[in-house]
């Protein structure tokens, strides 16, 4: 019974659809709770914030603004999630590679893991429990 489980691939598609939706809802949400803050900082108009890219503090906040915002909201309900997921792999590429750059492993690490697991998704889709899939049919 546990082998045949195992092995089925039945329960193998069906398990790739869940991935994905845990893995949309897991790392959307959660990218949320620092995108959010950063949306309030940009409508207060308060600009304190790096430039890692040279193309301005503002520019460079209002980028994040829409990669950890609406990007993060399109993976949390699967709507065109591989194209929303460009930006975020993009925004935490850059975290990664060039703000924590120089910062030890543990500073690097949540950006390393949103950024693999961000590649994780672009590779799976966005699965059977997505608005991606509704529009499909």
């Amino acid at each position: 019974m546990i082998q045949k489980l195992i092995s089925s691939s039945t329960w193998s598609a069906k398990a790739t659809d869940w991935a994905s939706l845990i893995l949309r809802l897991t790392f959307g949400l959660l990218m949320l709770s620092h995108g959010i803050p950063k949306l309030m900082k940009l409508m207060d108009g308060n600009m304190e914030f790096g430039d890692p890219i040279g193309i301005g503090v503002p520019a460079s906040l209002a980028l994040t603004v829409f990669a950890e915002v609406l990007c993060s909201a399109l993976l949390v309900i699967g709507l065109w999630t591989r194209l929303a997921l460009i930006p975020l792999i993009i925004t935490m590429a850059v975290a990664a590679f060039i703000v924590h750059i120089a910062d030890d492993l543990g500073s690097m690490e949540p950006a390393l893991l949103y950024l693999l697991s961000y590649c994780a998704l672009f590779l799976l889709g966005s699965g059977k429990y997505s608005i991606d899939a509704v529009l499909k049919k």
